[in-house]
């Protein structure tokens, strides 16, 4: 039975250049290393008017029941300025216990290790009452339309099982053991826009300015206390992130002011819920100042939770005992393709340390990845008792 080297593995998986949604090869491949280990493998393209085509790969060992799977992305972020890298980010190198490339932390490694625990487990146990399967998107930096979500989709279609998922996102701020994510706050996004009456800004009577209205009603949404938080979400939170106002002359009343919003809201809330709060400020304040508005709303998530069980337990209890740490379990942080997986699956997510993602000179500690192929292997080992 072949065994993989998860370092060897994630230097050959970051050497391709997969930014979203660009696979590389990539896939290809991931699904030629799975293959040597005996999965029926296939490589699903989505395609939908507007957005990129997209690879994704499903891959299944075993017919039976329970089936663990493993998911998470091979895509990565743009490197930005090559030359501020210490190295060229996709020609991976170690330096000192590093290893150093794009995708090195999120979250390629995280899927050589994924690969490598299966090929150790396989190794020692031909034979096992279930299956593994692997989940693999290259749209999850993206717009994470033609990925994961799609993935779930063909799945359901086909009528594929899937008992437990693992994600293997990195989901600990700066120690490998600190952190298991057992679900992710919800995420709405607000593109509203006021549209008022232009004008001479000498006569202020004989118009109507949408910025007046707009600044009313991010007041009032800034004050909402939507609430404080459960035992295991922190609040709700709104935040602005865009405010414009497209007016080259100092002399003139706008004819319209658009605003941008986010609100990351925990399980009290549904996305229609917080709709159906936010129409209502909406509709009073544009009455009262005469004005129109408009909203386009995109939701990336709705807020889930994964109760504990006896696997959550029993993967807590494997990565105390090879980190040393006893992990916290929480639901921090932004969206990830967990929230598509938990229609079809129980689903946590635990992977490296996610300190430097995204950044320059993005990183893996060697040490860590290999503990955290331990700790994949002996849940596979636990699992299939």
């Amino acid at each position: 039975m072949t065994v993989f080297n998860e370092i060897k593995l994630a230097k050959e998986l970051i050497k391709y250049p997969s930014i979203t949604p660009i696979d590389a090869g990539v896939m290809r491949f991931l699904e030629k290393k799975l293959k040597k280990l005996g999965f029926k493998t296939k490589i699903i393209e989505f395609k939908e008017k507007n957005f990129k085509p997209v690879k994704n790969l499903y891959a299944r060992l075993g017919t039976k029941g329970p089936n663990f799977c493993f998911a998470g992305h091979l895509d990565v972020v743009p490197p930005g300025n090559v030359k501020n890298w210490s190295v060229n980010p996709f020609r991976p190198s170690i330096k000192k216990g590093y290893l150093i490339g794009r995708g090195a932390n999120d979250m390629k490694s995280s899927i050589a290790a994924f690969v490598s625990a299966v090929s150790c487990f396989l190794s020692k146990k031909k034979k096992f009452n279930g299956s593994l399967s692997f989940l693999i998107t290259g749209d999850e930096e993206g717009d994470a339309v033609n990925g994961t979500k799609k993935v779930v989709e063909y799945l359901i279609r086909k009528r594929e099982k899937i008992n437990f998922c693992l994600v293997g996102e990195p989901t600990n701020p700066n120690k490998l053991g600190e952190m298991i994510k057992i679900g992710r706050r919800g995420s709405i996004t607000g593109n509203l826009t006021i549209s008022g009456v232009q004008g001479h800004v000498a006569y202020p009577d004989r118009a109507n300015n949408p910025s007046t209205t707009i600044v009313k009603i991010l007041n009032e949404l800034k004050k909402i206390k939507f609430d404080n938080g459960t035992k295991n979400f922190q609040q709700t939170n709104l935040e602005i992130t865009k405010i414009n106002i497209d007016n080259t002359a100092d002399n003139v009343i706008p004819q319209t002011a658009q605003a941008t919003f986010n609100i990351r809201f925990n399980n009290k809330h549904t996305s229609r819920s917080i709709k159906r709060r936010l129409k209502k400020i909406f509709q009073r304040i544009c009455k009262k100042r005469k004005s129109r508005y408009k909203i386009d709303y995109k939701v990336s998530g709705e807020a889930f939770l994964t109760k504990t069980n006896s696997t959550t337990l029993m993967i807590k209890k494997i990565i105390k005992k090879v980190t040393k740490i006893k992990p916290k379990l929480s639901t921090t942080g932004g969206t990830s393709d967990a929230r598509f997986i938990k229609k079809i699956s129980p689903c946590l997510e635990f992977g490296l340390v996610g300190k430097n993602m995204h950044k320059i000179d993005e990183s893996v500690s060697l040490k860590d990845l290999k503990n955290l192929t331990k700790i994949y292997e002996n849940i596979l080992q636990n699992y299939f008792r």
